[in-house]
């Protein structure tokens, strides 16, 4: 498959919620309709894997979301954390990072700890560790964190943010990362926006992951995608 597949511009996506009378059936053209909390529909779109044009997934870029959107996604996402009573938020780089301050005012705190991607020169690689993610696989990048706010997350509890959840491989580095001996939190679980597939339970306990809606994987069939089993 040389040509996209059904593909088209993202501008005009993320932009605001429908009603559930919005949902429609596969196969899905340009855009899924994932389920909120509320019933409400969020209509994702839909990109090919370079790796494989064949098959595709539904698409979150956090910070092209309207404000009021991504605002109310870090809501209901605090919501599902509020009966872990955390001590402490951590927000991974990058589009994990504003979703941690609005879960992290909603939970009712002042603050919350933001783990970084690029070396200040204070920043040490005691502090740090090598992750990867499904939208850049073939880069290696190095997570730090700011040993001055090293006492803001040493013996506390603690939840993880970031945008999504796919291959788990973020997740998982960072989860080992800020549990290690250097750092020594305690990680409660990890919070997502979007759980994306079902691929990241080989590397994490679904118990150690919670989420505000789930995309499947999709694969091209005749008229646009359909769930990849």
């Amino acid at each position: 498959m040389s040509q996209p597949h059904f593909a088209e511009p993202t501008t005009a996506y993320w932009q605001k919620f429908e009603s559930e009378d919005q949902a429609t059936s596969a196969p899905w053209k340009y855009g899924y309709p994932a389920t909120l909390p509320d019933s409400r529909i969020f209509i994702l779109p839909i990109r090919q894997l370079a790796s494989n044009p064949a098959e595709a997934v539904a698409s979150l870029i956090i910070n092209q979301a309207s404000i009021s959107v991504h605002d109310e996604l870090g809501s209901m996402l605090a919501d599902v954390l509020r009966d872990l009573e955390p001590e402490v938020i951590i927000g991974l780089p990058t589009l994990g990072l504003t979703l941690a301050k609005v879960v992290a005012q909603k939970l009712g705190k002042d603050r919350y700890v933001p783990l970084g991607y690029s070396q200040k020169f204070w920043n040490t690689d005691r502090l740090s560790t090598e992750v990867s993610s499904i939208t850049s696989p073939s880069c290696l990048k190095k997570l730090y964190l700011d040993p001055n706010q090293l006492s803001l997350v040493r013996g506390k509890r603690a939840i993880i943010i970031d945008d999504a959840i796919s291959s788990g491989k973020t997740l998982q580095a960072s989860w080992n990362f800020l549990e290690s001996e250097e750092v020594g939190a305690q990680i409660l679980v990890a919070g997502v926006v979007m759980r994306q597939g079902d691929r990241w339970k080989a590397l994490l306990d679904e118990k150690r992951v919670r989420w505000v809606y789930q995309c499947p994987l999709l694969r091209a069939v005749e008229g646009g995608w359909d769930i990849r089993e």
